[in-house]
């Protein structure tokens, strides 16, 4: 899985709007989020509408406005951020793995397509604003950390 600049983005910028909802300093502002995190201004722009039109974010114009989380951190997890700024966890094509198919020595690829995105849903969706902010991770994720082969690149 190749992770894109617009999902990085989007997983960091939630990510202080989830801190800033835990220390209660109400809307914050985009350009902060984008000098905080290094963020280019526009791609800010453009990701935070993104998470707006989805649902996860909320906005207010003005002097006092900015962005806030729409939900509590703890029920905003890392699959939702994905898919507001990207689409589908995993696609083949541009299809859904289950409407591809494959025939010949091929024929059980689908099947692969299936688990890869079976197990981009199992970190994904387990995982919350709240965890990452919080610093505490689930279990399962921390245990697949502790494997030295999960730390080399292939």
């Amino acid at each position: 899985m190749q992770v894109s600049a617009k999902t990085d983005y989007a997983l960091r910028a939630a990510s202080e709007l989830a801190r800033a909802a835990t220390e209660d300093t109400g809307p914050i502002k985009g350009d902060w989020i984008s000098e905080t995190q290094g963020i280019p201004k526009k791609f800010m722009e453009n990701i935070l509408h993104d998470l707006k039109r989805s649902g996860i974010v909320r906005t207010r114009r003005g002097a006092s406005g900015g962005y806030w989380l729409a939900l509590p951190a703890e029920e905003i997890t890392l699959a939702a951020i994905i898919r507001a700024v990207e689409g589908p966890l995993a696609n083949v094509r541009g299809e859904w793995p289950e409407a591809v198919e494959y025939s010949g020595a091929a024929e059980h690829l689908q099947e692969v397509w299936i688990a890869v995105r079976a197990n981009l849903r199992a970190v994904l969706e387990s995982v919350t604003l709240a965890d990452l902010v919080d610093g505490e991770l689930p279990p399962s994720i921390t245990e697949l950390t502790r494997d030295p082969e999960a730390w080399v690149h292939h």
